[in-house]
């Protein structure tokens, strides 16, 4: 990210603080510096409360497939949503594997097959659920798969 930045800055001067920038040594002091400023946001605590799509969750009213790897490094499993948190609309798959939005598998160098092939499925699920009428997930919420891509 710091990298892609500093391009940012040489195209744009003065766009955002360089120096505060390279010193930053975590997620929250970067997105105090350059990603909430440059997106309007008052400081990194706005910025992730406001950008994030937690609160409205439990308004979902069509099928969403929630789906995050538990060892994503952007995003902690204690910051997933849980049941409570989601409407019955919701599926939360939270698989143990998978990073920040791959899902790689196999050995190196790896396939991205995984990810679309659980999409795809996702949607077929759900135009069968609803040509049989039904707006839910059989049993409720289908959370906790922790399947690891293959």
């Amino acid at each position: 990210m710091k990298k892609k930045s500093e391009h940012k800055l040489a195209r744009f001067p003065g766009l955002f603080d360089g120096e505060a920038m390279r010193r930053a040594r975590t997620l929250r002091e970067f997105d105090e510096v350059v990603t909430a400023p440059l997106h309007g946001f008052r400081d990194t605590d706005d910025y992730w409360t406001r950008a994030s799509a937690k609160p409205v969750l439990g308004r979902i009213e069509v099928p969403t497939l929630l789906l995050n790897a538990r060892n994503d490094p952007f995003l902690p499993e204690a910051a997933l949503p849980g049941h409570d948190e989601v409407s019955p609309s919701v599926r939360l798959e939270f698989p143990e594997q998978g990073g920040h939005a791959s899902f790689i598998s196999g050995p190196f160098p790896g396939n991205l097959d995984w990810l679309p092939r659980r999409v795809a499925a996702f949607f077929q699920e759900a135009m069968v659920r609803n040509e049989a009428g039904s707006r839910t997930y059989a049993n409720g919420r289908l959370a906790d798969q922790r399947a690891v891509p293959r």
